[in-house]
């Protein structure tokens, strides 16, 4: 399981998480991830994640959906996309 995401400041995980707050859930990211990173900005304003991003962590309230995200990010080439497998519940117990 991946620790507590802790990241430099304007990190991916930063930015997604930005951006995830107005997404429709897991359907809308796979349409997200592949739009071009202007058309992104543009609607989510942040910075579309790079292919290449290290720290490109997914969590949801339970674990599902992050682990859902997690894959399709992967699968569009996402390298870097990891799940925090403790959700947002196990963040919020031992870090909030």
């Amino acid at each position: 399981m991946l620790p507590a995401p802790r990241g430099r400041p304007g990190s991916a995980f930063l930015r997604l998480a930005g951006a995830a707050r107005t997404m429709a859930g897991v359907s809308e990211l796979e349409s997200a991830l592949q739009m071009e990173p202007a058309a992104f900005q543009a609607l989510y304003s942040a910075e579309k994640p790079k292919l290449e991003e290290e720290n490109l962590i997914f969590f949801c309230q339970m674990g599902r959906r992050g682990l859902q995200a997690t894959q399709l990010a992967q699968g569009l080439g996402y390298t870097g996309a990891r799940n925090f497998a403790g959700a947002y519940r196990e963040w919020s117990q031992k870090e909030g």
